[in-house]
């Protein structure tokens, strides 16, 4: 039994160091909803300053490294499926599970409201498309989702250079600090990550081309970069552990040009990473995390609850960094095995409204196998051949 299908993915004809580096941002954006999740519920975290410190020390490039891969992969998916079908793989693929996950996940906390007054009511619904922060973790899916949109109506209709959609793109994120001031809803995050998303465009023919990648997986880029990183990430902490409305997102909302050099210095050194990973194809288990990273993030808030909820309400743990280090990893390690325990007994829908045929089928074939060899039966009287599992 594979219960987080890491053969079907390792069989895939996929960029392995996307996967690696989507793989490495959703850990560092689960650490962030850990923390944020383990606050307020009379533990010891002022205790342990140096847990705080590192949430704010990863923070300022999680983000920005997803809307970068997206835009790095635009061009060959309009290229392959056109206009029409690239919006209908967005709608499948992340509009869907926004309104699915955060109509249950909202649901969940109206329910809740009862007992811990979060303010959440009905009218919050229609807040997943209008005012996305307001719902917390699903404002991600939604800017990726209308940048993906808008970025393709411009690319295919008005013919827009990927030059001068970075050009918009600067444009964007120089007005998204006044959104930022009027409170501008969806259109805050869209004005501010388009850069991102532009420049994934932009770096493509670079990125994925294996030739140019291999000068790019070199020390002597890592060790500059991660020098770099070292230190702008010192500032900024510095800066967003001052007091200030903005809390963590102080340099983001203050000081943009700041938190866009952050960004792409912390963006070069994951890449750089990732493309060492996929060279010496290493530490595996992040390329399986990165494949599943949307349907983490759609379920992590909710996994992470359940695990505290256990942790704390039935076990009675009350150690920081215990519970630090469980919760976190059950923010990745369920919504795996949650996503696969779903497609092997149709529950595919909850992620997306066309079933993924190709994966369903290679898990039935998979369970049939391990069926039969735990029942020594002879696949081959059976016309099931073993290469017809591939396994």
């Amino acid at each position: 039994m594979d219960p987080f299908n890491s053969r079907f993915i390792q069989k895939e004809k996929r960029w392995a160091w996307i996967d690696y580096d989507k793989g490495i941002s959703i850990i560092l954006i689960g650490y962030g909803h850990c923390y944020l999740l383990l606050g307020g519920h009379g533990l010891a975290l002022d205790r342990y300053p140096f847990f705080h410190y590192i949430d704010l020390f990863m923070y300022g490039f999680r983000m920005p490294l997803f809307f970068i891969v997206s835009g790095l992969l635009i061009a060959k998916s309009l290229n392959k499926r056109g206009l029409a079908a690239y919006i209908g793989h967005r709608n499948n693929n992340i509009l869907y599970p926004l309104l699915i996950w955060g109509f249950i996940q909202l649901t969940l906390q109206i329910i809740a409201n009862r007992f811990t007054h979060n303010g959440y009511t009905a009218v919050d619904y229609f807040s997943l498309i209008i005012n996305p922060r307001r719902t917390g973790v699903f404002w991600y899916l939604n800017a990726l989702y209308f940048i993906g949109a808008i970025y393709a109506l411009l690319k295919t209709y008005l013919k827009l250079s990927v030059v001068w959609q970075v050009i918009l793109g600067v444009f964007l994120y120089v007005v998204s600090t006044y959104m930022h001031v009027i409170k501008a809803g969806l259109f805050t995050d869209i004005f501010e990550y388009y850069i991102f998303f532009s420049l994934g465009d932009l770096l493509a023919n670079i990125m994925m081309n294996d030739k140019k990648m291999q000068q790019f997986t070199s020390w002597k880029i890592f060790f500059p970069l991660l020098f770099s990183f070292l230190v702008i990430q010192y500032y900024c902490t510095k800066i967003n552990m001052l007091p200030s409305d903005f809390e963590m997102r102080n340099v983001e909302i203050s000081k943009p040009f700041l938190f866009l050099i952050e960004a792409l210095v912390g963006c070069a050194l994951s890449f750089n990473v990732s493309f060492f990973l996929q060279k010496f194809y290493v530490l595996g288990f992040l390329r399986i995390v990165g494949y599943h990273s949307l349907f983490i993030y759609c379920v992590q808030i909710i996994a992470m609850f359940v695990a505290r909820t256990f942790l704390m309400n039935i076990l009675h743990l009350t150690s920081v960094p215990a519970l630090i280090l469980l919760v976190w990893t059950s923010g990745i390690v369920l919504p795996i095995f949650f996503y696969n325990f779903c497609l092997r007994y149709g529950l595919w829908w909850l992620y997306t409204y066309k079933k993924p045929e190709r994966q369903i089928d290679y898990i039935r074939k998979a369970h049939l196998f391990s069926f039969a060899k735990k029942r020594k039966v002879n696949l081959i009287d059976s016309n099931e051949s073993l290469q017809q599992f591939d396994i």
